[in-house]
């Protein structure tokens, strides 16, 4: 997905964006850059891939030649960013989160008119290029922020930085992400994490609205183009992008979590669904509070069979050779085997995407003397691959294994009954679980209802977005 941190103050900012940025970095695997502006010294910029090394080791020498009193910084999962940019508006830096789903349309129309981009070694254009683009065909950047998210499909949550040190923000036009603003007494930041700018002294002063935008200064924050009504707010936020410590909307991560497991587990127990197992467990690190919640709702014992090794392949980077990847997640789980051997195991995670990590999972659970385990998911099957974020993106809907069994239990005609599949009180619903425990190796398996996950988070049901699950907006 990825993430930016920005702050403005009476003093340097280059220590708190580089900290701010760290704590980020469970948003993104693949890059991260630091911009940094001082009245004397200007623009200071490096960007640096963390594929393979975390962000923090990339970037403690720069600190040495960061000086400023106005930084922004990203975490990315695609192009290098922030870029400085030089139009008829000035220079500025600028940093981007969201997806682009009309990037050829785009690229296509401003080729027309004469227009260039550096093609990426992909081939592709950098996202955040093209940003720019459409906002340097404005007259002032507010309007270039809205044309931009307007001519966009998807979603845009973008940070600048002006070569007077002002911070300018906008949240998505839907309010796909959260954008808050921190504050202490030098001046003011601006993110994604509240728990972020915690950490770092500031406490929280404004969370943005839809599409709204802001100037931040050392002096305060102001609204410069006003926020809309509507909102769909990511629920991935909640079940498995955000860090417990955060808040967003009102609503902390964990406590959601919390609130999650138990209600699947109550609403299980209704049904007479719940098995009889030793312990409970959540798939670490994002399964656990759902799955403390299950235990505490079910009267089960919550248990931890086994643990992730991640002091030297954290999730905040990994190797880009698939095979390599596929090789270190083994690696990284570390069984109890006195939990495991001989037990009955019902486990939380937080979603199952593709199924491919879990399968592994499952077959190194029974390698290690499980007598059974038992499979849930904190979310609803996942049926559409997003295209708002990075969440569940894929090449086609069918690498996801919910879509990818319906289709062999019903071919084509299984997209008409998508929603039915998708409820496990019903036939069709009933048979995709058998065929996924079938492959997968579970001995039972369950979904949260989207009715269930969505009174876990609590807010106005018609802010959250829930295409993933059914295809809705």
């Amino acid at each position: 997905m990825g993430a930016f941190f920005g702050a403005a103050s009476k003093r340097d900012v280059a220590l708190d964006v580089f900290f701010g940025v760290d704590y980020h970095s469970h948003l993104g695997t693949k890059r991260a850059g630091m911009v940094v502006w001082d009245p004397q010294e200007g623009f200071q910029r490096q960007i640096h891939s963390i594929e393979n090394t975390p962000f923090r080791t990339k970037f403690e020498e720069d600190l040495n030649k960061f000086k400023g009193c106005s930084a922004i910084g990203c975490i990315s999962d695609s192009d290098p960013q922030p870029l400085l940019v030089r139009s008829h508006l000035g220079v500025y830096a600028l940093s981007t989160v969201g997806a682009i789903g009309n990037t050829e349309k785009l690229v296509e129309k401003f080729s027309d008119a004469g227009m260039q981009f550096m093609a990426l070694s992909s081939g592709g254009v950098n996202a955040t290029e093209l940003v720019a683009a459409l906002i340097n065909t404005q007259p002032d950047i507010v309007s270039g922020i809205l044309y931009a998210q307007e001519q966009i499909e998807g979603s845009l949550t973008l940070l600048i930085m002006t070569a007077q040190g002002e911070l300018i923000a906008a949240r998505d036009r839907m309010g796909r992400l959260p954008v808050l603003i921190g504050k202490d007494d030098g001046g003011y930041c601006v993110t994604f994490e509240s728990f972020a700018y915690g950490k770092l002294g500031y406490v929280s002063a404004y969370e943005l609205g839809s599409g709204e935008i802001v100037r931040i200064t050392a002096e305060g924050f102001e609204t410069l183009s006003p926020a809309r009504d509507e909102m769909r707010i990511c629920a991935f936020l909640w079940v498995y992008y955000g860090y417990p410590n955060s808040n967003y909307e009102g609503v902390n991560v964990e406590v959601m979590r919390y609130r999650n497991g138990a209600i699947m587990a109550r609403d299980e127990a209704e049904r007479g669904l719940v098995p009889d197992v030793d312990y409970v467990a959540g798939v670490p690190d994002s399964g656990l509070p759902h799955g403390i919640g299950y235990a505490t709702q079910s009267g089960r014992p919550f248990a931890r069979p086994f643990v992730k090794y991640t002091p030297t392949w954290p999730r905040s980077f990994m190797p880009a050779n698939q095979e390599v990847r596929n090789r270190v997640a083994k690696m990284k789980q570390i069984p109890v085997p006195e939990l495991i051997a001989g037990k009955k195991l019902l486990f939380v995670d937080d979603s199952i995407v593709r199924g491919t990590q879990l399968r592994e999972t499952v077959d190194f659970l029974y390698g290690a003397g499980a007598a059974e385990v038992h499979m849930r998911s904190a979310c609803p099957p996942i049926m559409y691959g997003c295209k708002y974020l990075s969440f569940s993106r894929s090449n086609s809907d069918y690498e996801l294994i919910a879509r990818r069994k319906i289709k062999e239990l019903e071919g084509t005609e299984g997209e008409d009954h998508i929603e039915e599949y998708a409820d496990s009180r019903t036939e069709r619903g009933t048979c995709m679980l058998k065929a996924i425990c079938s492959e997968m190796g579970f001995d039972s398996l369950n979904y949260q209802t989207l009715d269930g996950m969505l009174e876990a988070i609590g807010i106005d049901r018609k802010k959250i977005c829930t295409y993933c699950w059914n295809g809705k907006q």
